[in-house]
């Protein structure tokens, strides 16, 4: 059994309770305009150019993003991980891309995870079919779920995709009464605006009180620098983060609605 994957970040502190190891796996099925990951949109390994200037002068290399790994080979990696995680009361959150793209791959890790005892969290957009997400979600303490706009081709004109099929499937989980944490990205002029955090509040308030809380992950443009030396065209390049002022409001906000609000993962 094996998969595709494109890092592995250990003391992650922003994926879930506690110290984490992510596991990000490549390929997704949308193209964010604001993805801070887009050498992880294609399912496959791929080799891109890597440009770095010192000076006047323009290196170029070529870089692999995406290796083939075994489910011994990442199991490995998570076990020399296992003492921090378990002392800490974290876990291993399975990220992308979209990791239940690899749905066999993700089942078989899961598998592993639970027979080992780690708690497990799945970090996902819900654009898959439901039959996959329904063998998934007993494996998954967890899962990390985002809810980026309630307008469906706003959705796709922003995401690629409109968002039936997502909302819906956060439907099926909170119905089989999984623990779901919402994230919500912040993205100035896209998805921020009142008409859209008032319907997204809505909505989740007809979840039947069963959502864990609420993650608003302000938009940052940090990827910027991956976009210029990948040589990708970045269309958020002059979108500035939001103001701490304005976070705090929508945290207020959508605490008032009667969620647990963190800003940050």
């Amino acid at each position: 059994m094996t998969g595709i994957i494109f890092d592995i970040k250990r003391f992650a502190i922003h994926d879930g309770p506690g110290i984490r190891t992510t596991v990000f796996m490549k390929g997704c099925p949308l193209k964010c305009l604001w993805c801070h990951n887009p050498e992880s949109i294609s399912s496959q390994p791929c080799t891109i150019e890597r440009i770095s200037r010192i000076g006047e002068q323009t290196f170029r290399n070529n870089e692999v993003v995406g290796q083939v790994k075994t489910l011994k080979e990442v199991m490995d990696v998570l076990e020399k991980e296992w003492v921090f995680m378990d002392e800490s009361g974290g876990g291993v959150t399975f990220s992308g891309g979209e990791p239940m793209l690899q749905y066999e791959f993700l089942e078989a890790l899961l598998t592993a995870c639970k027979q080992r005892g780690m708690h497990t969290a799945v970090d996902t957009c819900g654009f898959v079919s439901t039959e996959i997400l329904r063998k998934i979600a007993p494996l998954t303490d967890l899962f990390l779920y985002d809810l980026k706009i309630m307008d469906s081709e706003r959705h796709r004109f922003y995401t690629g995709v409109p968002n039936q099929t997502i909302l819906e499937n956060l439907q099926e989980l909170v119905s089989q009464n999984n623990k779901i944490r919402i994230r919500i990205p912040v993205i100035p002029d896209i998805n921020d605006s009142q008409e859209n955090i008032m319907e997204s509040i809505q909505f989740l308030k007809k979840l039947n009180g069963k959502i864990e809380g609420v993650d608003l992950l302000p938009f940052h443009n940090t990827a910027s620098g991956k976009y210029h030396r990948f040589e990708i065209n970045y269309a958020m390049s002059e979108t500035k983060k939001p103001k701490e002022s304005e976070m705090n409001l929508l945290k207020k906000q959508i605490e008032e609605a009667g969620f647990e609000v963190k800003i940050g993962g």
